[in-house]
């Protein structure tokens, strides 16, 4: 969408450049593209964003800046119980430590690579979450447009 200077408006099919800073409910940080310096890149609508996400970017240009809170169902969604399984520790390299609270690298048959939390590590039942580590938690999003370009796609 073109505003009236011929600067580009976040709409429908957009490629966007922007800093974000990620807020949880008690004030602390959890993420941020500032601690390295480097932007985030998204598109709207390839379905990588909620469409709340998208609903709160819509309509800002390069320069603006905005706040915006998401429940856990517009921002990581809720903890799927289907996401949680129980390894066998023999599962594990025996030089990788196994202790609640990691986040270890799980080989998948595409070669992607699918991050897991620890949750417990009981006997030689280990139980792995792959939710989002955020699942179920509302979260604050403070964003700074950097650049937003046309895609050329309808």
């Amino acid at each position: 969408m073109k505003l009236t200077n011929n600067t580009l408006a976040i709409g429908d099919n957009c490629e966007v450049i922007l800093h974000f800073d990620l807020k949880l409910s008690d004030g602390s940080a959890a993420d941020s593209t500032r601690v390295n310096n480097k932007p985030a890149k998204m598109v709207m609508g390839d379905g990588s964003l909620t469409k709340n996400f998208e609903d709160c970017l819509r309509g800002l240009v390069a320069g603006d800046k905005k706040s915006f809170l998401l429940n856990a169902d517009d921002a990581f969604g809720m903890p799927n119980p289907d996401n949680i399984y129980y390894v066998d520790r023999t599962k594990f390299n025996a030089d990788t430590p196994v202790e609640e609270g990691m986040i270890i690298s799980f080989a998948q048959p595409d070669g992607s690579e699918l991050p897991g939390v620890i949750r417990s590590a009981v006997g030689h039942s280990v139980t792995v979450d792959f939710n989002h580590p955020l699942a179920g938690q509302s979260v604050t999003f403070i964003v700074e447009i950097i650049e937003v370009r046309d895609t050329g796609a309808k």
